[in-house]
């Protein structure tokens, strides 16, 4: 089942950023993820807009790797430095339908 990791980020110091940007994505992949979308590109359709410079998605093929990148200790000193230069929020879901109507989506 796969599993995706959604980061919403507003960036306060951006030193980190280069050395983030080149080299996390190859971690990700480590764990079997692909980043679907890393994009200041951000326009609300409804609701509050969030206030963020940036969000990420990226699918992982289980919940357990997306949680292994997360912990990997070579991520460590990466998020490290992200969290000590930004706001970030790291939110993972699955790929359930919890209301168990859309048929190719398993039930959640």
């Amino acid at each position: 089942m796969s599993a995706y990791l959604i980061a919403d980020v507003k960036i306060t110091d951006d030193s980190w950023v280069p050395d983030y940007a080149a080299v996390v994505h190859d971690i990700a992949a480590k764990h079997g993820g692909k980043y679907l979308s890393r994009s200041g590109n951000i326009k609300t359709l409804e609701g509050k807009g969030l206030d963020n410079t940036l969000v990420a998605l990226i699918q992982f093929p289980s919940m357990e790797a997306l949680q292994a990148f997360v912990d990997d200790p070579e991520y460590a000193p990466h998020a490290e430095a992200r969290q000590k230069g930004s706001v970030s929020n790291f939110h993972a879901i699955d790929d359930t339908d919890l209301a168990g109507t859309i048929p190719y989506l398993p039930k959640g």
